[in-house]
C-alpha cells in the first residue's frame, strides 16, 4: 500500500513533504531512536538543499536549523532527565 503512495509522488516538494511527515511520525514513535532520527534529517536536509541549490553554509545554517527544532520537539516528548 505504501509503495503505491510513494510511486504516486511527483516531483521533489512532494518528496520534502513526504519526509517531513515520516520524520514527525518518527519522532513521536520513536523519540529514542536518535540514529533514526538523524538519519531522516539529514536526507530532509539533502532533499531541501537539491530543491533551492543551496550553498554549502546555507545548506549547514538549515541543518543547524532543522536540528534544533527536532532537539526542541524531543525535548518536549523525552524531557531530560534532571
Amino acid at each position: 500500500m505504501e509503495l503505491g503512495r510513494a510511486q504516486a509522488v511527483e516531483g521533489l516538494d512532494d518528496e520534502i513533504a513526504l519526509l517531513r511527515v515520516r520524520l514527525k511520525r518518527a519522532v513521536e514513535e520513536r523519540p529514542e531512536d536518535l540514529p533514526l532520527l538523524v538519519r531522516g534529517l539529514d536526507l530532509l536536509v539533502k532533499a531541501v538543499a537539491a530543491r533551492y541549490r543551496l550553498s554549502p553554509k546555507a545548506r549547514r545554517d538549515l541543518a543547524d536549523n532543522l536540528a534544533a527544532t527536532l532537539n526542541s520537539l524531543g525535548d518536549q516528548l523525552l524531557p531530560p532527565a534532571g
